[in-house]
C-alpha cells in the first residue's frame, strides 16, 4: 500500500512538472512570436528545444507507467502524454518553418504568409524608397 501511495505521489509530481513545462513552453512561444530579429528568434527556438527535451523525458516516464500493471487509472496518464505530444508537434512545425531557406520554393511561398506587422513594415520601407 505504501508503494502505491509513493507511486501516486511520484505521478502527481510528474504532472506538476508537465504543467510547469507546458506553461514555460507557451511563454517562450509568445516571446518568439513577438521577437523582431532572427537572433532573438533563434535564441527562443533553442529555449523551446530545451523545454521540449524536458517534456519528452517526462513523456517517456509516463509511457513506462502506462505499460505498468500497477496503475489502474491510466486516463490522466494518457491526457498528459497527449498534451506533451501536441507541444512536440507545435515545436516540429516551428522548426520546419524556421529551417526553410528564403529563396527555396517554400520560402518564396512563405513570403505571402508574412505577419501583418512585417507586411506593414515592408510596405513603409518600399514607400520611403520611392
Amino acid at each position: 500500500m505504501a508503494e502505491k501511495r509513493k507511486l501516486l505521489a511520484e505521478m502527481d509530481k510528474c504532472f506538476k512538472k508537465i504543467e510547469e513545462g507546458v506553461e514555460i513552453f507557451e511563454e517562450i512561444m509568445a516571446k518568439m512570436q513577438e521577437a523582431n530579429s532572427d537572433n532573438q528568434r533563434e535564441k527562443f527556438q533553442d529555449d523551446l528545444k530545451k523545454e521540449i527535451k524536458k517534456l519528452q523525458r517526462l513523456r517517456d516516464q509516463i509511457k513506462g507507467w502506462q505499460n505498468s500493471s500497477d496503475i489502474k487509472d491510466k486516463d490522466s496518464l494518457a491526457k498528459y502524454r497527449k498534451i506533451i505530444e501536441q507541444r512536440m508537434e507545435q515545436f516540429k512545425d516551428i522548426e520546419r518553418e524556421n529551417k526553410t531557406k528564403p529563396h527555396s520554393k517554400q520560402g518564396l511561398i512563405a513570403e505571402d504568409k508574412m505577419d501583418p506587422r512585417e507586411k506593414e513594415k515592408m510596405e513603409a520601407i518600399e514607400w520611403l524608397n520611392f
